[in-house]
């Protein structure tokens, strides 16, 4: 594709910029999000450890009011638990985990939810093969609540940790409540390539984790290594083009751990995060 039929393919889908709670989990779930706010953010998404502490002095209607009130819209939660897409000893705890999480983020008006390909233990074929029926029974939990669960592929799982495998269970599994979110760090750290993006059919991603990469090697990436969009060496433009190409539209969640951000003000994180990215977006058409 030449960059000039590129960029018109990139135009047609515009995506929108959104922050994921953990990139200032310092703060706390209010004081990140009146933060985040002042700075002009319009998208989050929520963490579920963060929920936690503030549901230990306040209510769940408490944080739907937050959020309404400081003028934010929450598209995508998440919920991090092992064995969730695969057979495993921490399962059945995790799916009544999976299903509390769903309940208090759809009571909370967030339309989707993610858990990461986690789990602790070697896998097998015949756990592959079990898959497409753990995602189903972990779909109907999500389609109780009518809310949208996605698999996050994790580069460094031992089960699902690049966009072929988790698009081949997912395919598999076929449940209409249950779709794949890609993360920029994990695919372009990981096993990926860039020609999977190809596989993609036209709207089938739903969500997106957005960070760029830092240039050193590959074996000694970490979180650390996960950069503000435009501060690293990923081909974020040629992603997002990508991206829009299969019909993305959806939000551009950045999720970072870098100390600095984690433990700085919020406010000024959040500045700094969507002047950065917004560049980006602005750059690539996509915005």
């Amino acid at each position: 594709m030449t960059d000039a039929v590129s960029n018109a393919v990139a135009a047609t889908g515009k995506m929108t910029l959104c922050m994921h709670q953990g990139t200032s989990r310092a703060a706390g779930f209010q004081k990140s999000l009146e933060g985040w706010s002042k700075a002009g953010i319009k998208n989050v998404e929520l963490s579920d450890t963060m929920l936690d502490a503030f549901l230990k002095n306040d209510s769940p209607a408490a944080a739907g009011r937050l959020v309404k009130d400081l003028g934010l819209t929450a598209v995508s939660s998440q919920a991090v638990l092992p064995d969730v897409w695969i057979p495993g000893p921490a399962r059945a705890a995790s799916l009544e985990t999976w299903k509390k999480r769903c309940e208090q983020f759809s009571t909370l008006g967030v339309p989707k939810i993610y858990c990461p390909s986690v789990t602790n233990r070697k896998v097998t074929m015949d756990d592959y093969k079990a898959t497409p029926g753990c995602i189903r029974e972990a779909g109907d939990i999500a389609k109780q609540f009518n809310i949208t669960g996605m698999i996050e592929f994790a580069r460094t799982s031992t089960h699902l940790a690049t966009l072929t495998s988790s698009l081949k269970m997912i395919r598999e599994a076929a449940h209409p409540n249950v779709h794949p979110m890609m993360d920029f760090f994990h695919f372009w750290s990981g096993l990926s390539k860039f020609e999977d993006l190809d596989l993609l059919n036209h709207g089938e991603l739903v969500h997106a984790h957005f960070q760029d990469v830092a240039d050193v090697p590959k074996e000694l990436y970490d979180n650390n290594s996960r950069l503000i969009p435009g501060d690293g060496i990923a081909p974020i433009t040629k992603i997002l083009h990508k991206l829009s190409e299969k019909g993305y539209t959806g939000a551009l969640s950045v999720e970072l751990f870098l100390p600095e951000l984690v433990n700085g003000d919020p406010y000024e994180v959040a500045q700094k995060i969507r002047e950065k990215s917004e560049a980006v977006l602005h750059k690539a058409k996509v915005a």
